[in-house]
């Protein structure tokens, strides 16, 4: 198949790459930050909000995968201007799309967020809502395919936001692992190839057009969860730093999932399991990998 992966050199969007240039013609297009040429894929650098960029673009395309459209708009552009044809848009979505305080577990047929929430993160779930609303409409007047992921926390290798590195960046530098010890909150993680995997199964599946997919497994997870994974984890040794998570604010740790009961909110990934035969890994195994990834980077050099 020939790919136009939207993004691409960071994280989910790297992955991603890295597994399906294995089996098919990638090509990325992104700022040019970082190189995805030694994965195997073709790179046009550029900002995807000039529309003379996808003009350039002139071969036919079997499917899109976007992994960076925030914007109302981003993706309607692209297929305003792109200059060949494309039979299936893949766009990643978030697990935040969804209405919160309804309570229960949430599958894909649940109420969007109408609300408009301040500062980043409200923008980011305001766009993410606009954006799937504009690929059904952009696709359907085109009379193309399309399917939406909406991933749970994302955590792995190459994953650049303050989670679960700056954890293992603690425990190998610093010899310490917070434990946050009145966090009550329950949230779900994907670990990053599973993620990138069930992007993969989607490419010119009938199964997957129209459809949308939660990405992520069935339990849910405590901040106690998250700590002995990473305990189980180290092979150095860190010892634990037992903390609130008033006081980890107070000292640079953050805080990357839901506190409380009241901000945690649950979806099911049982359609994603049932139609594309996805599966997760264990948190152990996914942080263990992680663990292993990071250690080389934040290990001192030797003398």
């Amino acid at each position: 198949m020939k790919l136009l992966v939207i993004g691409g050199s960071y994280f989910l969007g790297r992955v991603f790459v890295m597994q399906a240039g294995k089996e098919h013609d990638v090509t990325v297009v992104n700022r040019g930050s970082l190189s995805v040429e030694s994965l195997g894929a073709k790179q046009i650098k550029g900002d995807r909000r000039d529309a003379a960029l996808w003009g350039k673009i002139c071969e036919d395309i079997d499917a899109v995968v976007d992994f960076c459209a925030y914007e109302k708009g981003d993706i309607a552009r692209v297929l305003r201007n792109i200059g060949g044809s494309v039979k299936q848009y893949i766009f990643i979505s978030t697990l935040d799309v969804y209405r919160r305080g309804l309570g229960g577990v949430k599958t894909e047929e649940a109420p969007f967020e109408a609300r408009e929430f301040p500062g980043e993160a409200g923008a980011y779930i305001t766009g993410k809502v606009a954006l799937e609303q504009e690929l059904r409409e952009a696709c359907r007047e085109k009379g193309i395919e399309y399917t939406v992921l909406r991933p749970a926390f994302i955590y792995g290798p190459f994953n650049y936001a303050p989670r679960e590195s700056v954890y293992i960046r603690l425990m190998v530098q610093n010899h310490v692992l917070p434990r946050i010890t009145d966090a009550a909150g329950t949230f779900q993680l994907v670990y990053v190839k599973d993620a990138a995997d069930a992007a993969v199964r989607c490419l010119l599946n009938p199964a997957a057009y129209g459809q949308a997919y939660n990405l992520c497994p069935g339990e849910a997870v405590t901040y106690e969860d998250f700590y002995r994974a990473l305990k189980t984890a180290a092979d150095v040794e860190a010892e634990t730093l037992p903390v609130t998570a008033a006081e980890a604010q107070r000292m640079g740790i953050p805080l990357p999932f839901p506190v409380t009961p009241e901000e945690s909110e649950l979806s099911s990934g049982e359609k994603g399991r049932r139609e594309l035969g996805l599966a997760y890994i264990s948190l152990e195994e996914g942080m263990a990998r992680t663990y292993r990834a990071f250690k080389g980077v934040y290990m001192p050099a030797a003398d």
